[in-house]
């Protein structure tokens, strides 16, 4: 208002001026609008404009006028024009308008453009009684085709001026869906559907539902209304400052009072089921405002259904990036059930279109005394429970989620849900814990959901919290020799490093041993112990976010800065002395990554390098796995498809710049199979060393137990082929003897 007082007096200053007839002046409204407002004789309608005496600026104006109420000899009328120009910045010297060249009044523009508060005190001037139809006038003909923000802005800065209120919006309030809540009184304001603008810091057009009611304490001819927008742009309601709508009569301007009360979205369901009977409005708002009462409210409603439909939630995951993997049941033998969502803040997604039954005869013996459910259920058995994946980058940070049932009948019901947030595969074996494994749905199961929920899924990058010296490791010489040694009660970390410092080589090494975080903060005190002991050059390290093996090697890779360096799984032994410094040597040689042979305790040979598989749909295997290790040892350096990352040497830049190993697995033998593909498309080449072995049993499945390990492989393999099998024409392999 404030502005709107300080440009009253230049207005009549330039009214007066502009009162004498033969001069306009402009007003830009955006890029490609300019206000023209003048005075002369009676013009109104479509005419002809020509800017600055040039015949190429000529366009199609739209012409308000009006008869002045204080008339002179030059000047019985005033007009408002609107020109589409493509630069409405541009010096402005003359205007002519008329429907022919020869026939069209000519004007001159003063010197400055003005702006639209300006303008709109101008048009008060010269109006006077008149303001509000030129006005609406105004607004109809800016509210046409493409509108921009400063066209709006413009809009509701003209439908501002005129003094006195249209009422008030006195209540604003947000519901889960998303749908912005208004309550309160104005004059002109009529129920139904219609667009409206919302005055904030960046002016948005919305769809509105309006309904009306009667009201004993607002003025003569005012009536209470509730409305609710929606827009697909990004709005709060704290934002709103007033609405712009066409009412009874034209277009007007409703402000936010400035005592307005801000609803949370669990009181905001309540607001509008207090005044939902008294509104009158159309059919489809009213079905609007009912859904919009019955939205969630932070409760769960399924219980207090008066149908027999129940529901319940045994576990829900929630990994980085939004993906989730939930399972419960839902009991609903008369199938009153329509479809089932999950919601968040704008998102939603439908979950009984995908998701996978199970057999849950718990459920229904719960049940069975229920009289509500006695004479519901029939023979076609227990098929209750659920699991269902879902994934929306818009679920990973915000609002609570909640589940969303609805009814043939229309009515919903909703469940809150609180997801655990786990590492992708934690959640995936947590989940197995309560499936039996030999069920005949798991195949379904896994490839609908348990693949899809992990290819989902946003891997975390292990890191390393704490270090504790053990030793001069930054005083050593050559690679670094990064440990993974396991959470494991059986795994004893003393025999390798005890090999370590029997080997003339690896006791003057720089070793680095990554312990998982609980591991470290169990047993750092007696390792270092243990390496001060045997004076080796040993660095403790306590990973963070690790899963498995692979993982804590990554966290190694990560926090070390050498050009090369060397993994080791803790669980492996050297068959001999010396294998580090031939290591060393191939690669100094060969350079890429070089792996040695892995055997097991019985010296047959576990791992001697992954190799074509002909037209299987897993691309690797091992050629000699089985063979007694004589039967490789005098073999030459090879190349091969992947190198192994249980033991290998590699240049550490170029392990960062492929990614580090790919996230996704339950296991790990998939983890370190893409990562040497994934280098060998690079340009890094792999290598098998076949003199230097190592002792070992194979890698861990990632599976709690023994019946899941070959439903871990199944599933590992999945997620592999998903990823690789559109590629397999590519020539990965090529067999080369050094």
């Amino acid at each position: 208002m404030v502005a709107v007082e300080q440009a009253l007096p230049l207005a009549s200053q330039l009214a007066t001026r502009i009162m004498k007839g033969g001069r306009v002046l402009a007003c830009p409204v955006d890029e490609g609008f300019l206000l023209v407002i003048g005075t002369g004789e009676p013009m109104a309608g479509t005419l002809l404009a020509e800017i600055n005496d040039d015949v190429a600026t000529r366009v199609t104006a739209s012409v308000i006028g009006w008869r002045l109420a204080l008339p002179s000899r030059s000047a019985t009328h005033g007009f408002a024009a609107l020109l589409q120009m493509k630069d409405t910045d541009r010096p402005l010297t003359t205007l002519r308008l008329g429907e022919e060249e020869e026939a069209g009044k000519r004007y001159i523009f003063t010197p400055r453009l003005v702006p639209v508060s300006d303008a709109a005190a101008i048009l008060a001037e010269l109006a006077g009684e008149q303001l509000r139809d030129t006005l609406d006038s105004l607004a109809d003909a800016l509210m046409q085709g493409t509108i921009g923000p400063r066209r709006l802005a413009a809009t509701i800065a003209l439908l501002q001026f005129p003094k006195g209120s249209d009422g008030f919006v006195e209540l604003l309030g947000e519901t889960q869906d998303g749908v912005i809540f208004v309550k309160g009184w104005g004059r002109s304001i009529e129920p139904g559907s219609c667009r409206v603008v919302v005055n904030s810091g960046k002016p948005v057009p919305c769809d509105c539902g309006i309904a009306t009611f009667l009201r004993q304490d607002v003025p003569a001819g005012g009536s209470g209304f509730v409305g609710l927008l929606s827009t697909k742009e990004p709005l709060r309601c704290r934002d709103i400052e007033g609405l712009v709508y066409r009412g009874r009569g034209g277009w007007r301007y409703t402000p936010v009072h400035e005592h307005r009360q801000v609803a949370s979205p669990s009181d905001t369901p309540g607001h509008i089921r207090s005044v939902l009977l008294q509104t009158r409005s159309s059919p489809q708002v009213l079905l609007e405002l009912r859904s919009a009462a019955n939205s969630f409210e932070g409760r769960e409603t399924v219980s207090t259904l008066p149908v027999p439909v129940r529901m319940g939630i045994d576990s829900a995951f929630q990994a980085s990036g939004g993906a989730l993997l939930i399972s419960g049941w839902l009991l609903d033998p008369e199938a009153h059930v329509q479809s089932v969502k999950l919601c968040g803040e704008r998102a939603a997604a439908r979950l009984d279109d995908h998701w996978s039954r199970l057999e849950r005869s718990d459920v229904t013996d719960a049940f069975t005394d229920e009289p509500a459910f006695r004479s519901a259920f029939g023979h076609r058995g227990h098929p209750h429970g659920f699991i269902a994946f879902a994934s929306s980058p818009g679920w990973d940070s915000g609002p609570p989620l909640h589940l969303e049932l609805t009814l043939k009948d229309s009515r919903r019901a909703f469940m809150p849900l609180t997801p655990v947030r786990v590492p992708p595969r934690l959640a995936v074996l947590r989940q197995f814990s309560s499936i039996d494994p030999e069920r005949w749905g798991i195949a379904e199961i896994v490839d609908r959901q348990i693949v899809p929920f992990l290819c989902a899924s946003e891997r975390t990058s292990p890191w390393i919290g704490a270090t504790v010296d053990a030793g001069p490791f930054e005083q050593a010489g050559g690679p670094p020799i990064i440990i993974a040694a396991e959470d494991s009660e059986d795994g004893d970390i003393a025999p390798i490093l005890g090999l370590l410092a029997l080997d003339p080589e690896t006791r003057l090494a720089p070793i680095a041993l990554v312990l998982p975080a609980e591991r470290f903060r169990r047993q750092a005190s007696r390792i270092k112990e243990i390496a001060q002991f045997y004076r080796l050059s040993l660095k403790l390290m306590a990973a963070e976010e690790s899963g498995d093996l692979y993982d804590l090697l990554e966290a190694g890779v990560r926090a070390l800065s050498h050009e090369a360096v060397v993994l080791l799984a803790g669980s492996l032994l050297p068959v001999r002395a010396g294998w580090y410094g031939k290591l060393v040597a191939a690669r100094d040689a060969q350079g890429g990554v070089i792996s040695p042979t892995l055997a097991y305790e019985d010296h047959s040979v576990r791992w001697a390098g992954s190799w074509p598989a002909g037209q299987s749909e897993y691309p690797a295997s091992s050629r000699y796995a089985g063979y007694p290790l004589s039967a490789v040892t005098g073999l030459n350096l090879t190349q091969v498809a992947a190198a192994s990352f249980e033991c290998c040497i590699m240049p550490r830049e170029a392990f960062l710049a492929a990614g580090g190993f790919s996230g996704g697995y339950l296991g790990s033998q998939q983890k370190g199979l893409e990562l040497g593909l994934r280098l060998g498309r690079s340009g890094i080449s792999s290598y098998w060393l076949p003199a230097v072995q190592m002792l070992g049993a194979d890698e861990s499945s990632g599976a709690t137990t023994a019946a899941l390990a070959p439903l871990v492989e199944r599933i590992d393999r999945k997620i592999f082929a998903s990823r690789w099998a559109p590629a397999r024409e590519d020539n990965w392999f090529e067999e080369v003897s050094v």
